[in-house]
C-alpha cells in the first residue's frame, strides 16, 4: 500500500510566491546595473520585503527575502559563490533586525518604528552583515575598513529610499479597494 502526499498551495502561498517573483525580477534587473563602488546598490527588491512585512507579517517577509536571494542567485549564476554568501549574510542580518524592531513595536507601541526607520535599519544591518563576511572570510585587510563609512552612508540613504517607497506603496495599496491581497 502506497501513501500519496498531496501538496496543496493555499492563497497565502500564492501571494508569497507572487511577491517573491516580483522581488526576484527587481533583484535580477538591479544585478545588471553597473555601480562605481562594489557593494553599493539601491536594493530596490527590499521594497517588496518591506511591503510584505508592513502589510502582512514577518514570516511572509522572511519567505520573500530568502526566496529572492536563493532563486535570484540561481538565475544570475552566483549560487554558492562569494556573491551569494554576501547576499545571504546581508539578508539574514536585515531580517534579524526587522524581527527585533517588529517585536519592539509590539512591546512599546508609542515607540513605533515606521517604514523609513525599518528601511534604514534593515539596509545598515544588510551592509553590516555583508561587510563582516567580506572582512572575515574574503578580504581580511585593514584597508577594507576605509570603505565602511562610505558603505554605511550609502546604506542609510538607500534604506531611507526603500523605506519611503515601501510606505508610499502601502498607503496606495491601503487606499485601493481593488488591491489583490488584503492586509492582515
Amino acid at each position: 500500500m502506497t501513501r500519496r502526499i498531496h501538496l496543496h498551495a493555499g492563497p497565502r502561498d500564492h501571494w508569497i510566491a507572487g511577491f517573491a517573483a516580483l522581488a526576484i525580477v527587481i533583484h535580477i534587473l538591479e544585478a545588471g546595473v553597473p555601480t562605481p563602488i562594489p557593494g553599493i546598490k539601491p536594493g530596490l527588491a527590499n521594497v517588496i520585503t518591506l511591503v510584505v512585512l508592513l502589510r502582512h507579517d514577518l514570516l511572509a517577509a522572511i519567505w520573500v527575502q530568502l526566496l529572492r536571494v536563493l532563486v535570484g542567485s540561481v538565475l544570475i549564476g552566483s549560487f554558492l559563490t562569494p556573491t551569494f554568501l554576501l547576499s545571504l549574510s546581508g539578508a539574514l542580518c536585515s531580517l534579524a533586525i526587522l524581527a527585533l524592531l517588529i517585536g519592539w513595536n509590539r512591546l512599546l507601541p508609542p515607540a513605533r518604528v515606521g517604514p523609513i526607520g525599518l528601511g534604514v535599519a534593515a539596509a545598515c544591518a544588510h551592509m553590516g552583515g555583508q561587510f563582516f563576511v567580506a572582512y572575515t572570510a574574503f578580504i581580511p585587510h585593514p584597508g577594507l575598513l576605509t570603505l565602511l563609512p562610505v558603505l554605511l552612508t550609502a546604506a542609510m540613504l538607500f534604506g531611507a529610499l526603500t523605506g519611503w517607497l515601501a510606505g508610499a506603496l502601502c498607503l496606495r495599496l491601503d487606499n485601493n479597494p481593488d488591491a489583490a491581497v488584503p492586509a492582515r
